[in-house]
């Protein structure tokens, strides 16, 4: 078989791959869960280092031939648990869903009692919500939020899980836009005898760049994508102290998987790294202050912010009072080279598939260098758009002052052709 390029191995893939890097330099991409991996990572994710099975651990694995990637697997383990400050590092989670399976899997047995926050507080589906696995083969307990503010109702937490005693206690969320106080979660969790679990998937780079509290300390356990604000691969990792190491790698490996994706390992390795950097603290703590500045421009124009505003990566919309549904706002947005997601919001008196919210955020804009003056200038076109969905001069004529703003801005790891 003729070793030839993509572009002439498969014009139709290349066509879509060149199409896709284009409207992520033309957009602002505003969905919290996305970034721009660095190049660096990028590269070794494609690399070499994906034709090798390497099924086991560093040292004791069932395939020869894994010299180098023990060293690679190692690097990864060793700079998160330096980053972090914890005992044990597992790299091999295939992405942040896997990583909470194997949680489960490690310390519970189908029916057993776990608590979560629900979905349409803010949690995510793999903390027990309903059409997830972990709804439908545990006995979930979900946590909500406060009617009156919006915020997480300790109350509740407390009361729930005096009642229930869940085996594992999850905390973090994926639509909730204040710090999560894992002391708080931890108090309750000692109380009732669970296992306290982290989700950091959405602010995992904050932790790392100390913008938002650690849950080490606090959690025995914490799983996260390395995605998202820490800027690495599409994977996920779960870091835990000595006394559940043992559980949590037979959880991963036989457990659930083969052979870890090794590009991937590498490219967490890399961010790890990164991370370490006072660059990477910066960038973290940029983050939140972009955030806070657009969430006050949203708020100047008169949106109605869950929570009345944010204080980590992410702002929450409820559209109610602008009279227009989450999903047509949304659509009008991407149009307008806005790219955010339609989203439920607490207490939503609409379908999950046509909610009430928006959902946004700022890591990948501030990963271009973004700053205080471009959020509130997105926060008037974003005000703008919403305000008159039909209007497609005015949608046309944003879209072009985003591509010249974006023109301005480079998107890390991606050219603009």
């Amino acid at each position: 078989m003729a070793d030839l390029p993509l572009i002439e191995a498969d014009p139709e893939i290349a066509q879509c791959i060149a199409e896709e890097q284009k409207r992520q330099h033309d957009k602002l991409r505003l969905i919290p869960s996305e970034n721009y991996a660095s190049r660096a990572v990028m590269e070794a994710c494609g690399s070499v280092l994906n034709n090798k099975y390497s099924e086991g651990y560093a040292g004791k694995r069932y395939y020869e031939g894994q010299q180098n990637i023990d060293t690679v697997e190692k690097l990864a383990i060793e700079r998160l648990k330096r980053l972090f400050g914890v005992d044990h590092a597992n790299v091999q989670p295939y992405s942040g869903s896997p990583a909470n399976l194997a949680v489960y899997f490690a310390f519970c047995k189908p029916g057993d009692t776990i608590m979560g926050m629900g979905l349409p507080s803010g949690g995510h589906l793999t903390h027990g919500w309903k059409v997830s696995i972990s709804g439908k083969y545990f006995n979930a307990i979900q946590y909500g939020v406060r009617r009156d503010d919006h915020l997480i109702d300790f109350d509740q937490v407390a009361s729930l899980a005096r009642e229930h005693k869940p085996k594992v206690l999850f905390c973090g969320a994926t639509a909730y836009p204040r710090l999560i106080d894992f002391a708080k979660f931890a108090e309750i969790a000692r109380e009732v005898g669970a296992i306290l679990v982290a989700d950091i998937a959405h602010i995992s780079g904050l932790v790392a760049g100390g913008a938002h509290p650690s849950p080490v300390g606090h959690a025995e356990v914490i799983s996260s994508t390395t995605h998202k604000t820490f800027r690495g691969p599409r994977g996920g990792m779960i870091l835990c102290n000595e006394e559940h190491r043992s559980a949590i790698d037979r959880a991963v490996f036989p457990g659930l998987q083969g052979g870890p994706h090794n590009g991937t390992t590498a490219g967490i390795a890399i961010a790890a790294k990164l991370a370490m950097t006072d660059e990477f603290k910066a960038y973290a703590h940029a983050i939140v202050d972009n955030s806070r500045v657009l969430a006050d421009a949203l708020l100047s124009r008169g949106f109605d912010l869950v929570t009345g505003g944010s204080d980590n990566h992410l702002i929450l919309i409820d559209l109610t009072n602008k009279d227009v549904p989450g999903k047509v706002a949304a659509q009008a947005l991407d149009r307008a080279g806005m790219v955010a997601n339609y989203n439920s919001v607490p207490f939503d008196p609409r379908k999950p598939f046509d909610p009430s919210g928006l959902r946004l955020g700022t890591p990948a804009i501030t990963s271009r260098g973004m700053g205080p003056e471009e959020m509130r200038r997105l926060g008037n076109w974003m005000a703008d758009v919403v305000e008159d969905v039909e209007n497609e001069q005015l949608i046309s004529r944003i879209a072009g002052e985003v591509k010249e703003l974006c023109d301005q801005f480079p998107a890390p790891g991606i050219s603009s052709r």
